[in-house]
């Protein structure tokens, strides 16, 4: 039986908190110089406070998932080689405002009890806010209990609204709140909003076990045409399952009275591809496809106007929008930006609702720009088409991602990050599929292409190597990383491979 690792799995959450690095380093220095911003080279209190939390209360999983935030954060930033040193280290410089009270209330969904705790804790320690995370988990939870209410009432409007506040709740990871979404659409006799919700799931959702039961769903409200159009649509996502679609394809036709469109059974099965070759396996696309836009009744990626196209200039609040997004200050830009009448306060204003995880916004954006950005000169058109990519790579589509990089001249530094995020994706999902050989190859790619693997998914590659019976390469990788940190889940890692050694 496969062993697996007691270190988080990397869900469709992490992939797009990994694609996400790359915001404040590339994307706000794409067309122009960012000023202002100077980097710390260690953590402050704010920045340890939810690692002392998850120590505190021996949550190793997210305690693994903090110190990747915290490494990506601040990369001159050498941890204590032992998780206790490190305890201390978090304890002494978060006694400012303990937030462990904040964080129970959270872990109670007592949503409203821990706003309280935070407004107490501003007012009783002047110049304390609480960091980011712990407001995007009140919020998105706030949003998924709004839901949930709507969804119970049958009120289609108010879990719309909810979607629309927080697009998160329309995520892959998500993928039920889309369902019950289109199930309330078509309760209300809106079929086309529905087979919209569910086309814009097909369009970023590459897992078989989404796409399926999405178009099984869609099946119901579909015509013939449409949903063969919607099964073509997704083998375009996901043509590594090409062949399941096309079994599909006949069941469906099958239960409307049709006769099998013959794929299936002239389908050859699906060759394994290589991975070892890394930046090659990146770039292999025949073409790129840019994501289409469904319409404004589906909120996975509803059009940013409707308004028809936009004027290349013109709108005055460009210079103050542009002065938002070089000084980090999202939610002020998207304020400052909102119903943009020019193509380039568009394209100021998509990077924005990328950098606050809204990239349904964002990807409709970055798509406009891309189609006729060219004409306002320098490389926006080129930096669009790369913000569409890392939207996609946050939304998981990772060959999509790949196919428009492929078609894409971006520059060595962007094209790094991609295919960085890319490969990354891929030995993920590899070695959650228990496809242990790919996916050690894709982190080895990875590897020699950065240089180096991030705590995490050396983790991963050690327990791939163990579950492909590789023990003493994982002694040796779980050794590498004790001797580093020693935490319990290095330490359950090595116990592991040395008894799989022993016994082989």
């Amino acid at each position: 039986m496969p062993i697996f690792p007691s270190t988080p799995k990397a869900t469709s959450r992490d992939w797009r908190r990994m694609a996400r690095v790359v915001v404040t380093g590339l994307a706000l220095s794409l067309a122009m110089p960012v000023a202002g911003f100077a980097q710390t080279a260690e953590p402050g209190a704010d920045d340890l406070r939810a690692l002392i939390y998850y120590l505190d209360n021996d949550d190793q999983r997210s305690v693994q998932a903090e110190m990747r935030r915290l490494r990506a954060q601040f990369p001159r930033w050498t941890p204590p080689g032992d998780v206790n040193q490190l305890r201390a280290m978090a304890t002494t410089a978060s006694a400012t405002v303990d937030e462990r009270p904040i964080w129970a209330r959270i872990e109670r969904q007592d949503f409203a009890g821990a706003r309280a705790l935070i407004d107490e804790a501003r007012a009783r320690t002047p110049g304390w806010s609480p960091n980011a995370e712990m407001l995007r988990v009140i919020e998105i939870n706030e949003s998924q209990a709004a839901f949930d209410a709507a969804y119970a009432s049958r009120d289609a409007a108010g879990a719309l609204a909810a979607a629309r506040r927080t697009p998160a709740l329309m995520r892959c990871d998500r993928i039920n709140n889309a369902w019950q979404l289109a199930e309330l659409y078509e309760a209300g006799g809106a079929a086309q909003n529905a087979l919209s919700t569910y086309r814009g799931v097909v369009q970023s959702c590459t897992r078989l076990s989404d796409v399926v039961p999405t178009l099984e769903k869609a099946n119901e409200v579909a015509s013939l045409d449409e949903i063969t159009a919607l099964i073509e649509l997704a083998r375009q996502t996901t043509p590594s399952s090409t062949n399941a679609l096309n079994d599909l394809e006949d069941r469906l036709r099958a239960g409307r009275g049709q006769s099998p469109t013959g794929r299936a059974a002239s389908s050859a099965p699906a060759a394994a591809s290589n991975a070892a070759a890394s930046t090659a396996a990146v770039a292999s696309a025949p073409r790129a496809a840019a994501p289409a836009a469904t319409s404004p009744g589906a909120p996975l990626s509803s059009a940013p106007t409707g308004l028809g196209p936009l004027p290349l200039r013109g709108d005055g609040r460009i210079s103050r929008v542009r002065q938002m997004k070089e000084q980090g200050n999202w939610q002020a830009c998207l304020a400052a930006s909102a119903s943009p009448r020019s193509l380039e306060v568009l394209y100021e204003r998509s990077w924005c609702a990328y950098s606050l995880d809204r990239s349904g916004e964002a990807l409709a954006g970055f798509t406009e720009v891309a189609q006729r950005g060219s004409a306002l000169g320098g490389n926006t058109a080129r930096d669009a088409r790369f913000g569409m990519i890392l939207t996609s790579l946050s939304l998981n589509m990772t060959e999509e991602s790949a196919r428009l990089a492929a078609a894409t001249d971006l520059t060595q530094q962007q094209r790094l990050e991609v295919e960085t995020t890319i490969l990354d994706q891929r030995g993920i999902r590899a070695y959650h599929n228990r496809e242990y050989a790919q996916s050690i190859a894709y982190f080895n790619a990875l590897e020699q292409l950065t240089g180096s693997l991030r705590r995490d998914i050396a983790m991963l590659r050690a327990y791939a190597y163990l579950n492909n019976g590789q023990a003493q390469l994982a002694v040796d990788e779980f050794t590498r990383l004790h001797s580093e940190l020693a935490t319990d889940d290095t330490r359950s890692g090595l116990e592991s491979a040395r008894s799989a050694l022993s016994s082989g």
